[in-house]
């Protein structure tokens, strides 16, 4: 595996058409996007794609994402392109918004799961861009994480979980939102909310207020949509526990350190220094806050590094049961399914 340091902003050209020659001649790459690091392979490079789903360990009926730069291209890849669609993309791209439409009889079956779909994003990050832009067609990427563990949000993360089964990372730091796009089900002209990410539902309803989420997730068996689905997806190593409340996470972490365990305790607000608060040695806190933008952001690096400490168990404080955070809740209530 080789690493390619870049500036985030500004990356330079001379690397970026390096990592474009690996995707050109059947190689897969781990780039930044501004959600989480995605695994990366040419959209019409089949065996290629194979090797996605082989380096993640993932099942081949769960669906890609397809990297492009505009509307434009993400037509091509559709049998038809709804008027949603096209409200969607001029309010959110390029950004992390997924729109599932329907897939072009060219298009690989492969990066849909099998299904007649295609799930199309323009990302927003330069150095996403510029590997589009230097490859010259789609790239297709889940996250450059094992199968339903941890997303990476650095390149360490990514080398972590993948290593050598990656030929090149580019390393742009750290991502900016730090949780998955959302995915948004426009066939049919209705929207349905396939999995909520980084644009939330209020943001969503302001394009289209008939916006929903959807109903059923399917069966392990099953073939889907979007990527994300499963019951369980997101996990961190460590046993994750959602408790009821700020009090009984206290209470949680305790009993769990004094059965001998190594500990991490996720809250929305600091520590007070209150006897109630106090906590045993074994049991290393983290705040996130109060605003569900920074906490996603901070969500996935914080349990990369609990993990890396190598606790047992997290143990997390509930967020608000409110639209604007029903993506972290779902990551929370992924990770924790056991």
């Amino acid at each position: 595996m080789r690493v390619l340091l870049v500036d985030s902003n500004h990356p330079d050209p001379a690397l970026v058409r390096e990592a474009a020659e690996v995707l050109r001649a059947g190689g897969l790459v781990a780039f930044p996007t501004e959600t989480v690091y995605g695994l990366g392979a040419r959209l019409s490079d089949e065996r290629a794609l194979a090797r996605v789903f082989e380096a993640k360990g993932r099942p081949t009926s769960h669906p890609l994402i397809a990297h492009v730069l505009g509307e434009k291209d993400a037509a091509k890849l559709a049998a038809s392109w709804p008027e949603l669609a096209s409200r969607m993309a001029r309010a959110f791209w390029p950004g992390p918004l997924t729109l599932v439409v329907p897939r072009a009889a060219g298009v690989s079956a492969a990066a849909s799961g099998g299904t007649d779909s295609i799930a199309v994003r323009a990302p927003v990050h330069p150095v996403a861009r510029a590997l589009i832009a230097a490859l010259g067609e789609p790239v297709a990427a889940p996250s450059a994480n094992r199968y339903q563990s941890l997303s990476p949000t650095t390149a360490a993360h990514v080398a972590r979980s993948l290593g050598d089964r990656v030929d090149v990372v580019v390393d742009g730091g750290s991502c900016a939102a730090g949780i998955e796009s959302t995915v948004l089900d426009v066939r049919g002209g209705v929207a349905r909310v396939l999995r909520p990410g980084a644009i939330d539902l209020p943001a969503l309803r302001a394009i289209e207020p008939t916006v929903a989420m959807a109903a059923e997730a399917p069966r392990e068996d099953q073939s889907r949509a979007s990527p994300g689905m499963d019951a369980r997806h997101y996990a961190p190593r460590a046993v994750l526990s959602l408790a009821g409340g700020r009090g009984e996470a206290l209470a949680e972490a305790r009993a769990r350190a004094a059965a001998g365990e190594r500990v991490g305790l996720v809250l929305r607000r600091a520590l007070r220094d209150e006897p109630t608060e106090s906590l045993p040695g074994p049991v290393r806190a983290e705040a996130l806050g109060d605003d569900p933008l920074a906490y996603a952001h901070a969500l996935y690096a914080t349990l990369h590094a609990l993990d890396a400490d190598g606790v047992d168990a997290i143990v997390v404080e509930p967020v608000p049961d409110d639209e604007r955070w029903a993506a972290v809740a779902d990551r929370l209530r992924r990770g924790a399914h056991r």
